[in-house]
């Protein structure tokens, strides 16, 4: 179901009071938002309504968040997935990426800042028909897909992000800090292993099995894209 010119916003959250004031500022800030208040709601809901952008709490009663946004995921949602998290420990950051969220937003719930990091995901497409192109790999900055061998691939907006700057820098040595930079925009201070979370996710997409690898680890420095 999708609203015109209105992008719908599913806000899973267990805390109703939280919820309401959730969906309260989005609706205020010109979005629809739309609340689940447990975990197999917030899958049903990510499937009927398939909105524009996924809100989870990380600690929903009776399920992980986590198990949520992988659940999500595995169906084939390519939505950006924002997290609510109490803390912010390496672990829990890396837990929540590697589940297939695109970042995180830490409470005490804070709207300003919540709604730009909404604002940041849901920029309208400004209707380039720009390409990138690497060997038989194509990205369609519209669609934010890749097409490898006339088979089109759907990615997640970090993916997709990730594989834009490594086809923006081919046979370039990207270096880790580069990437972190340029991809997430902020600082892991080195200690994540996120990078190597989506480099793992766009290889089991991007590379057919028993051919050549497209990204390729440079030990101790970071990643490069090349066909050799």
């Amino acid at each position: 179901m999708t609203f015109a010119h209105t992008p719908c916003v599913l806000v899973v959250e267990s805390d109703e009071n939280l919820a309401h004031k959730l969906a309260f500022d989005l609706k205020e800030a010109g979005y629809h938002p739309i609340e689940a208040h447990d975990a197999m709601m917030g899958l049903q809901y990510s499937q009927e309504y398939q909105p524009a952008l996924v809100v989870i709490d990380r600690l929903l009663a009776g399920e992980s968040g986590i198990s949520l946004c992988k659940n999500i995921r595995h169906h084939g949602n390519t939505s950006p997935l924002l997290m609510l998290m109490a803390r912010e420990s390496v672990e829990d950051r890396v837990a929540c990426l590697e589940a297939g969220a695109d970042d995180y937003f830490l409470k005490p719930y804070r709207s300003e800042d919540f709604l730009k990091l909404v604002k940041l995901y849901l920029q309208p497409n400004t209707g380039t028909s720009e390409q990138l192109r690497f060997g038989d790999l194509l990205l369609d900055i519209a669609t934010r897909r890749a097409i490898l061998n006339e088979r089109a691939i759907d990615l997640t907006m970090k993916e997709f992000e990730l594989l834009k700057y490594l086809m923006e820098h081919p046979r370039e040595v990207l270096t880790r800090e580069q990437i972190l930079e340029n991809v997430w925009g902020y600082d892991f201070m080195g200690e994540s292993n996120v990078i190597e979370v989506y480099i793992r996710y766009l290889r089991l997409k991007i590379e057919d099995e028993g051919q050549k690898r497209l990204i390729q680890t440079v030990r101790g420095v970071g990643y490069v894209l090349r066909d050799s």
